[in-house]
């Protein structure tokens, strides 16, 4: 049984017929990669996953369970986690300070000590600079206070939201690694990213979305490989 599994999912914001019937799946232990064009739905998908947008229909299966009516806490106690684009890193706030946000709602929060060592060994950047403030880390190592804060509550899947965006390509190569890690240790990962040829290298399999519609689907190997896919749907 996949871990997620869409089926026919709609989406509106206002008038606006955002997602049209889409249908995909992500298996247990599976990074998945969603890509296409700016504005091809790929974020309000991933919204709509989470309970964050409030008109949709369909069928959002998520560990054998329909989620679709339930509210984004619920869905977040289920194991599901999410990081949005904008990283949302709250001022004022050391980064053991932020990374503790991550377990306020969360049925692990006994065990906050161990689960903070855990996330220091695997984001050693962050280990370095847990008194530090959080606003003042550079936007490669926000992310990955980002993407730690959401992995304090051991969620059983991860939706990452463009999370190489506007980072230094060094720091690029470090999260792509850490993502692999991520898989490695067992978290599943649905992944929205616009630096497709590195996405789809660590991927199993990928879905190509197009003006809401999936229009493509097929293992990551042979996506990297098909450029004129790559050309015709990912361009910017």
């Amino acid at each position: 049984m996949a871990l997620l599994a869409l089926d026919n999912l709609n989406a509106w914001y206002a008038h606006s017929h955002v997602l049209q019937g889409v249908t995909l799946h992500v298996e247990a232990g599976e990074i998945v990669t969603l890509v296409g064009r700016n504005g091809a739905g790929k974020t309000t998908t991933l919204k709509t996953i989470m309970g964050l947008v409030a008109k949709h229909s369909g069928r959002i299966g998520f560990d054998g369970i329909d989620v679709a009516g339930e509210p984004a806490y619920r869905r977040y106690h289920r194991g599901l986690g999410y990081v949005p684009e904008e990283r949302r890193i709250v001022q004022g706030l050391s980064v053991l300070e932020n990374l503790q946000l991550g377990l306020i709602a969360s049925p692990h929060r006994a065990r906050e000590s161990e689960i903070i060592e855990r996330i220091s060994r695997t984001f050693p950047r962050l280990k370095q600079r847990l008194s530090q403030l959080g606003e003042t880390l550079s936007g490669g190592e926000q992310q990955m206070l980002a993407i730690a804060r959401a992995m304090m509550s051991e969620p059983k899947m991860i939706l990452l939201d463009e999370p190489s965006e506007g980072i230094m390509p060094i720091l690029a190569d470090e999260m792509f690694e850490l993502f692999a890690e991520m898989k490695r240790a067992g978290t599943t990962i649905l992944l929205v990213e616009q630096n497709v040829e590195r996405a789809l290298s660590i991927s199993d399999r990928a879905y190509i979305m197009d003006h809401g519609v999936i229009v493509h689907h097929d293992t990551a190997a042979k996506l990297l490989a098909d450029k004129s896919i790559q050309d015709r749907y990912c361009a910017v």
